[in-house]
């Protein structure tokens, strides 16, 4: 597992989808407020982070990978926030299309000093794309998908993964057997057909799947069903239970259950960002799914003991997968 960390370095990710701005208003609370039973939060700062899609390409980049950014934006102070925390990262915003009718996807949580949130106000539009944005998109999309090692569409319902766009990217990606990776949040797994890889987590494959997963057995009969439907692997993030694998790429299938990583939970936002980030690098340095998904499982655990979406390094990811029992 070593070396595969290693080997995660270089390799190009393209990835495309539903850019976000995480805005975290962070005060302490001393009280409850006299006029509702509020707390009364003291403002002491902001912090500003990359989300969905963003978050996403910020994982590949963490850990040495290239990626290349396809998404929507409106022409707004967040939007400009948008490619200040990019630049920050070493992350290229020139695939970011600007759309003026909508407001860029913006979470304000308020936090306590303690990490406790108190409020979220979400500034979102999920409207059907404008046909010119919808075509530079997908212009856009195809372009970096030609040119990249693996493919994530990252789907966060505001807009960007359209049936035409999932379409698109899959065309662009089959001439160079590109594999192509989706974060899915639609509920239709037929829309995903033509997928190489499926990560939904355990509440969206329960809405996928149309059925209860309280057990192994369930996690496996919905993985199977999801498979079926789609033709792609299915990797079901499981929360505390861990990973369930389900590997269709070498033809027989292979199912495996990898068991959480994580030693302590601070906050999950933003952990699937970082599975699919490690799973895309992974299969574009050439490791197997499974391969690429115990990587991916020993990455979650590191930002799950983190507050807000977060990134891993490749040196972090390096020392977990190192360490005695691992």
């Amino acid at each position: 597992m070593s070396d595969a960390v290693a080997r995660l370095a270089g390799s190009r990710v393209a990835i495309v989808g539903d850019v976000m701005l995480d805005h975290f208003l962070i005060g302490r609370v001393d009280r409850i407020s006299p006029e509702a039973p509020v707390p009364v939060v003291h403002y002491e700062r902001d912090e500003h982070r990359l989300g969905g899609a963003a978050n996403v390409a910020h994982n590949v980049v963490a850990l040495g990978g290239i990626a290349q950014l396809v998404g929507v934006i409106g022409a707004d102070a967040a939007a400009g926030e948008l490619r200040r925390q990019m630049q920050a990262s070493a992350l290229d915003a020139a695939g970011l299309v600007v759309d003026e009718s909508r407001p860029t996807t913006r979470k304000v949580r308020v936090v306590t000093s303690r990490n406790q949130q108190v409020a979220r106000i979400d500034y979102e539009a999920d409207g059907v794309l404008p046909a010119a944005v919808q075509a530079a998109l997908i212009e856009a999309a195809t372009r970096i998908v030609r040119d990249a090692d693996a493919a994530v569409l990252s789907d966060y319902r505001k807009g960007a993964i359209s049936d035409t766009t999932i379409s698109a990217v899959v065309a662009a990606a089959s001439a160079r057997r590109t594999p192509v990776l989706v974060d899915p949040k639609v509920p239709r797994p037929d829309r995903y057909r033509g997928v190489t890889v499926i990560t939904p987590n355990h509440h969206e494959a329960e809405i996928m799947a149309q059925m209860a997963i309280r057990t192994a057995a369930d996690v496996r009969e919905a993985a199977r069903g999801l498979h079926e439907r789609t033709g792609a692997s299915v990797i079901i993030t499981w929360g505390e239970h861990g990973l369930w694998v389900l590997d269709a790429m070498a033809g027989a299938l292979r199912e495996e259950h990898l068991p959480a990583a994580a030693r302590e939970v601070a906050d999950v936002t933003g952990a699937g960002d970082t599975v699919i980030a490690v799973l895309a690098l992974g299969l574009a340095s050439g490791a197997t799914l499974t391969e690429a998904a115990r990587l991916a499982n020993h990455a979650a655990g590191l930002v799950v003991a983190r507050f807000g979406p977060a990134a891993v390094t490749a040196a972090e990811l390096q020392a977990v997968t190192e360490a005695p029992g691992r």
